[in-house]
This record gives structure tokens, sequence and C-alpha cells, in this order.
């Protein structure tokens, strides 16, 4: 377009105000710090879920193992008390009693063996469950941090949504009062360099972002009539002129 109301051009300056408002105000929300205190937090509860998770499984293992070896120890325990049994009650031969004693000296040394399984396996099992006990309270630990760092991220966006409400509803009421080509303009502007469409300009030199203009560029606006709606050469942003 060539041509727009001058206090129509100056209002895409009040338009580019909020417009930059609203962009801090998602920048702020898409990086605002809770969420890299979430995201390594969440990554360490996944880490020490899977941890747990496998430190559970041990645990059950090694119950399972330790079930065993003291059914072992328990079975070797009674065929020796059996043997014994026989042995003191005096019955049957010599070569009986004989064989019977040697039994229960080897029982007694397959007992011993047995038992320093058991003993072992004891052992690992009480050092799982207390790896168990420490990886899950240190994951209640985190997941409360979760919980107090999510309150504190919904509590800061909750204040950048009503905050960007109300400035898109003030854009939404501006917007509206613009010349619908010249809007039209300005959101094409807007798209094509990711956020700004509007540039104040006064006498030859732009404000607030420096735009370098031409000789030829700088003549050009001197001579242009007030409405003449003004283009950077280089930018494509709309200069708006603040001179009366």
């Amino acid at each position: 377009m060539s041509t727009a109301p001058v206090s129509d051009q100056r209002a895409l300056l009040d338009l580019q105000a909020l417009d930059t408002a609203l962009a801090k105000l998602a920048h702020q929300r898409n990086s605002h710090p809770t969420l890299a205190t979430l995201a390594e937090l969440t990554a360490r509860a996944e880490d020490l879920d899977r941890s747990r998770a496998q430190t559970q499984m041990l645990v059950s293992d090694t119950r399972r193992e330790l079930v065993k070896a003291e059914t072992d120890v328990e079975q070797v325990r009674n065929r020796a008390d059996r043997d014994r049994q026989r042995l003191e009650s005096g019955t049957g031969s010599p070569k009986d009693l004989q064989a019977l004693s040697a039994e229960l000296e080897s029982l007694g040394k397959r007992q011993n063996s047995l038992e320093e399984v058991e003993l072992e396996v004891m052992e690992r099992l009480e050092a799982a469950e207390h790896e168990l006990q420490a990886t899950t309270t240190q994951l209640e630990a985190i997941r409360a941090d979760i919980t107090r760092v999510e309150a504190e991220r919904d509590a800061a966006f909750a204040e950048l949504d009503a905050e960007s409400e109300q400035h898109k509803a003030a854009r939404d009421e501006l917007a509206a009062g613009i010349d619908e080509a010249l809007l039209a303009l300005y959101e094409r502007v807007r798209a094509k360099t990711g956020g700004l469409g509007a540039v104040a300009l006064r006498g030859s030199a732009t404000q607030g972002v420096q735009v370098p203009l031409s000789l030829t560029e700088k003549a050009a606006i001197e001579a242009a009539p007030p409405e003449q709606v003004l283009r950077s050469e280089d930018y494509d942003y709309i200069l708006v002129r603040l001179d009366d």
C-alpha cells in the first residue's frame, strides 16, 4: 500500500510495543528457570526409578536365593539329626554305625559350608535392601522437589499468562481501530522479519532499532507526504515518522 492515515501509522508503534511485550512474555514462559530445574529433577527421578526397579529385582532374587540356602541347610540339619538319633540308639551293625558316624562327619562339613553360603546371601540381601531403601528415600525427596517446583512454575505461568491476556486484549482493541490494509501489511512484515513490523523514525534516524538508511532513502523520506507509508529498503520495516 502507499498511503494510510498518520494516526494509524503511529498506532502501529503502540501495536509493536504490545507485540514486543507479548513476545518477551512468551520467551519468559518458555525459558522460565523452573523448566530447566524440572527437566533435571525429572531425569534424576527417572534414573532413580530405574535403579530402584533393578534393586527391587535384586532383592527379590536374593530373597529367593536365601530361601533356597535356608532350605538346603535345614535339609542337611534334619538328615544329620536322624543319623545322630540312629547312632545314639546303637541299633545296627558295627559297620552300619561306623558308616553313620562317617556320614555325620560329612554332613557336618556340608552344613558348615551351606551355612557360610546362607550367611553370604543374608549379607548380600541386607546390602540390597539397604540400597533399595536409600534409593526409595532419594526418589521420594526428588518427587517432593518436583511437586514444589511444579507449584512454583504454575504460579509463575499464571502471572505471565494473566499479563499476556491483558496485553492481548489491549492489542485487539488497538488493532481494531487501525486501517485494515495497513494492519495487514504490518502483520506480513512481522511474519517476514520474525516479529518486528514498525520502527519509529524521527528525522532521518530510527529510534529503538538502528536501521541504516541510504542517502536516497533519506531524500525520499524528506520528500514524502505525511500519509505515505515508508518502508526500509533493506529490512522491509514500516518506518513511522514521529515529526509533526
